[in-house]
């Protein structure tokens, strides 16, 4: 017999529960699990948590998920393309946000988009930035889940 296809296929009514909630779960529907699942991410994802479920990617487990974090990057930062090519790798990625030199030798900005572009981001900010930097160590702080992007753009700010 096929289990009814608003319920999830796992809780089958033809054999026996595994735990005593189980009965209870056969009754809600797929799409009740799933949403669940969502806003469980989404809490965990301000507490800057991952979660993902087995077999699950990070890009599913995810979703839409957007994030605002701000960023300094220490080291031979300047005179070497570090904005320009921080700019590309953003745009690149689908990122919005903004990049600046600072007073102080560092550079500085601002990046906003879904969780694993950022992600892959502040890992080039901090391993790679551009062929003549040399990156000392990156701080990244002030990051939130935001509804939506600030920006429509990837900018250089002078």
């Amino acid at each position: 017999m096929l289990p009814d296809p608003g319920v999830c296929p796992s809780l089958a009514k033809d054999r026996a529960p595994r735990c005593a909630l189980e009965s209870f779960c056969r009754r809600i529907p797929v799409s009740a699990h799933l949403a669940g699942v969502g806003l469980l991410i989404a809490f965990l994802s301000t507490l800057g948590c991952f979660v993902r479920a087995p077999g699950m990617s990070m890009n599913m487990a995810e979703g839409d998920t957007l994030i605002s974090v701000d960023y300094e990057i220490f080291g031979k930062v300047q005179g070497v393309f570090f904005r320009k090519y921080t700019q590309a790798e953003g745009k690149k990625l689908g990122l919005v946000g903004w990049v600046q030199n600072t007073d102080q030798g560092t550079v500085q900005g601002q990046l906003q988009g879904p969780i694993s572009e950022v992600r892959h981001m502040q890992e080039w900010l901090e391993t790679r930035g551009s062929p003549k930097s040399h990156i000392d160590r990156a701080n990244f702080r002030n990051e939130k889940v935001i509804v939506k992007l600030d920006y429509s753009d990837f900018q250089i700010v002078k």
